[in-house]
């Protein structure tokens, strides 16, 4: 782990660093803040929320935006912000669209070439960044994790696919049924092919009825967000956990966007989420 920069922060510290992914092949960057009481001569390991980002974003968007490190300093939750994809390998077509390649790993394991070698972003949120830093950071293996819309997606799947790995989830804007959107469609054909059993299983809505776990999903999603009929689904999430028995607080925010104004509005009612769950409120 090279550590590129450090910013004090509510007494805590924004961190970035950069390593080599043996999963991706290839260098990544990602941002952790520190709360204050895993610092200093008294430190303790503290448990971690993992934020997923959406399309175009990198891990630098929720961490100049959202607004979460003050409540997270207050409650001693470390909070780790992965990138959304590899970046710079000159595969074909992967900078041609800003919802497919660059920007736009889906968090799920790609099959497909020229993609499958380095498009394994579940594996790695999963697994290998969890186990460096774990490894190299005073963190526990006390998971929460969340998104914002592709990586609200990634947090649903990530929690549904691994029951016991995460003690909560929750999520902004999901895209919570990719199968049946364009976003999705064109992500899961570029990556997986045209196989619908395979594109199932990185679908939360199609998960939900099968899931060994019944984590309770906090999901909220703005009324006036741009993407909400064509895209996002959230209707379809709800009553597939209604068909299931699983926990759902679907909430509705009248005249809120797809923006991260709608995300700092909010994040710190998901963060006292995830701190209960983490034993931390």
């Amino acid at each position: 782990m090279e550590q590129l920069a450090t910013n004090m922060c509510f007494g805590g510290e924004h961190r970035r660093y950069r390593h080599r992914s043996d999963v991706l092949y290839c260098d990544m960057e990602f941002a952790v803040f520190l709360p204050p009481v895993a610092l200093g001569s008294g430190a303790r390991q503290v448990p971690v929320l993992y934020w997923l980002s959406g399309l175009t974003c990198t891990d630098q968007n929720f961490m100049q935006k959202a607004g979460a490190q003050k409540l997270a300093a207050e409650l001693g939750m470390a909070i780790v912000c992965p990138d959304t994809s590899p970046r710079g390998l000159d595969l074909p077509g992967e900078d041609d669209s800003y919802d497919f390649g660059s920007g736009a790993g889906f968090y799920l394991n790609a099959t497909r070439e020229p993609w499958s070698r380095h498009y394994r972003m579940y594996d790695y949120v999963v697994t290998e960044l969890p186990s460096l830093l774990e490894r190299e950071l005073p963190v526990t293996d006390q998971r929460g994790v969340s998104g914002h819309s592709m990586g609200g997606h990634g947090a649903l799947i990530c929690a549904l696919k691994n029951p016991g790995r995460y003690r909560s989830v929750s999520a902004f804007a999901p895209i919570a049924n990719p199968s049946e959107c364009p976003w999705g469609q064109k992500a899961f054909s570029g990556y997986l092919g045209g196989d619908r059993e395979q594109w199932a299983e990185w679908d939360a809505t199609l998960l939900i009825p099968g899931a060994k776990e019944r984590l309770p999903l906090l999901v909220d999603q703005g009324t006036s967000d741009q993407f909400l009929e064509e895209q996002l689904a959230p209707d379809a999430l709800a009553d597939a956990c209604e068909k299931a028995h699983h926990p759902i607080e679907l909430r509705m925010h009248r005249g809120y966007d797809h923006s991260y104004f709608f995300i700092a509005s909010f994040i710190d009612d998901h963060l006292r989420h995830h701190g209960r769950a983490l034993g931390l409120v």
